[in-house]
């Protein structure tokens, strides 16, 4: 749509990245918010916030190349070229990351982990919200060719050559059905973090509604860097968003009636 958001001489600003960091400073800058009313230091909330959003970084680029392997194993020099070192990588590769750099910094700092995964819940769904906004500008994430009436055109030259999108064609706007889905997310977490009745009931919530929402989209994805499972019947980003539904729930359940937040 509109990958290059300006050029100054040599210097080219991509509209992916500008949004993506603005998703970024967004959902930091509300998880500080909301760091008192969970008991947390607010400056460790941003710091771990920081460190997350780099293990996002490397994560979700390591799964990519994972996931393409046989493609950069053939020519290792594509793991240098601009296309790949733009890509975003995925997200769930990111996520993970992410996770792993909590679970270590929280064991270190002696934290609750479940009140930092829920402080961080809803400005996820809002950071990623506005970041999907930067792949649709991108074009990467494309959706599968459709008639629907709400499908878009991608013309731009410089997307296709960026992420490979197809040109001219009708396809299904999947990265503003994830923004949407996102978007609805923190508005259904938002507010329930202000009167969660559990640890980790914000946290649960968000891992089976973002994994109903990344597997229902992932069926009108078109892209080809989704690792496609028993002859194209499923992909690994669905079976992953199945694993984190499972684990929102089992948490839901196994937390559900044990200490109050207003008892700890």
């Amino acid at each position: 749509m509109h990958p290059v958001l300006f050029q100054l001489g040599g210097v080219t600003l991509y509209t992916y990245g500008v949004l993506v960091a603005l998703g970024v400073l967004v959902g930091l800058w509300l998880a500080r918010r909301q760091a008192a009313a969970a008991g947390l230091e607010a400056d460790r909330v941003w710091n771990l916030g920081i460190y997350m959003v780099l293990a996002a970084l490397v994560g979700a680029k390591l799964w990519q190349i994972v996931v393409r392997w046989e493609y950069y194993a053939a020519d290792w020099r594509e793991l240098f070229r601009m296309a790949t070192l733009q890509a975003a990588g995925v997200f769930y590769g990111g996520l993970l990351a992410a996770l792993v750099v909590a679970a270590v910094y929280v064991r270190v700092a002696r934290l609750d982990f479940l009140a930092l995964a829920d402080v961080y819940a809803a400005p996820l769904a809002l950071g990623h919200a506005i970041g999907r906004l930067g792949c649709f500008a991108a074009g990467c994430c494309w959706g599968k060719p459709t008639g629907a009436a709400w499908a878009v055109t991608f013309t731009d030259p410089q997307a296709a050559a960026l992420v490979g999108v197809p040109l001219h064609q009708s396809l299904h706007p999947t990265q503003l059905y994830e923004a949407l889905a996102n978007f609805l997310i923190f508005c259904l977490l938002w507010p329930l973090g202000r009167r969660r009745q559990f640890p980790g009931q914000v946290f649960a919530a968000y891992l089976v509604l973002y994994g109903l929402a990344r597997g229902g989209i992932e069926i009108f994805r078109g892209d080809p860097d989704r690792t496609l499972l028993f002859d194209g019947r499923l992909s690994l980003m669905q079976i992953v968003s199945a694993a984190l539904v499972l684990l929102g729930l089992w948490l839901w359940w196994r937390r559900r009636g044990r200490v109050p937040v207003g008892d700890r």
